[in-house]
């Protein structure tokens, strides 16, 4: 009898998405206008005409959303002067994941002297099964002015959503001057629900978001901010011209409800087109 030699298949192997999107942005006769662009895989920017000085930049996954192995950078530079605005065109949403895999979504901006750069994306809905790990480093000249907000949504609760399983981890690095002048790290991992509803975490909440404002007039802010915040929200000045602030909510509705008129306060603007669509 001959041996045999069994020949097992390689395991299937999904196709993963991958984006990358690079832009600088330079102060032209007072305005801003794109000095160098590059756009790859599943990473697209649109850039909306506006009445305003600054440049928006619309932030687009063609993907429809990030699930286990897939990868996506954005790199953005306001140049000196210069004035950007970045969001994203939807909601971002991160997807059940395989096993041992992990979503990876990297953002790097920096912004030189005199130049205002606003990271505003639209709201990261967390499903069932989801791994995303994200990761925002920031680089700013002394007088730069710097504002963003990361929301999450734990599940959509207008559909039944409750999220029993899932990871994220976040971490934010900002430096001013060349100084390490802000650090957050975020880590939730396991059945949300139950980890939501503890007192020291979101007391029930489902959605919640972090703020920060860099600027020579952060400090001038902290009690307008204080001000506009809803109950279930604080704002403090962790250093001079360091403003941060984090905001609870029931669900996705009552968090841009809350955000909106914070954010256009700290920026002394209406939001981008999307943020109101």
């Amino acid at each position: 009898m001959k041996d045999t030699l069994a020949i097992s298949a390689p395991a299937a192997v999904q196709p993963r998405a991958v984006g990358l999107a690079r832009l600088g942005v330079m102060a032209d006769a007072g305005r801003t206008r794109l000095a160098t662009f590059r756009q790859q895989g599943s990473a697209k920017v649109l850039y909306p005409r506006t009445a305003t000085p600054d440049l928006h930049a619309v932030l687009l996954n063609t993907a429809g959303g990030i699930t286990g192995g897939d990868r996506f950078r954005y790199d953005a530079n306001a140049g000196p002067g210069a004035a950007l605005t970045l969001t994203t065109q939807a909601a971002e949403r991160a997807y059940r994941a395989q096993p041992g895999l992990v979503g990876h979504l990297d953002v790097a901006l920096s912004a030189e002297a005199g130049s205002v750069l606003h990271w505003l994306p639209q709201e990261t809905i967390v499903f069932e099964g989801a791994a995303l790990a994200r990761t925002l480093t920031v680089n700013l000249a002394a007088d730069a002015r710097f504002l963003a907000v990361e929301p999450v949504i734990l599940g959509r609760t207008a559909m039944g959503e409750v999220v029993h399983d899932a990871t994220l981890t976040d971490q934010w690095r900002i430096h001013r001057d060349e100084t390490l002048v802000y650090a957050d790290a975020l880590r939730l991992a396991g059945d949300m629900a139950a980890i939501a509803d503890r007192p020291a975490v979101l007391d029930g909440g489902r959605a919640f978001a972090s703020m920060i404002f860099v600027s020579p007039e952060a400090d001038l802010m902290l009690e307008p901010l204080r001000d506009t915040l809803p109950p279930r929200a604080g704002a403090s000045l962790v250093r001079p011209g360091v403003l941060v602030a984090r905001i609870v909510a029931a669900d996705g509705f009552h968090l841009r409800r809350a955000l909106i008129p914070c954010l256009e306060l700290l920026r002394q603007a209406p939001l981008p087109t999307v943020w109101k669509m």
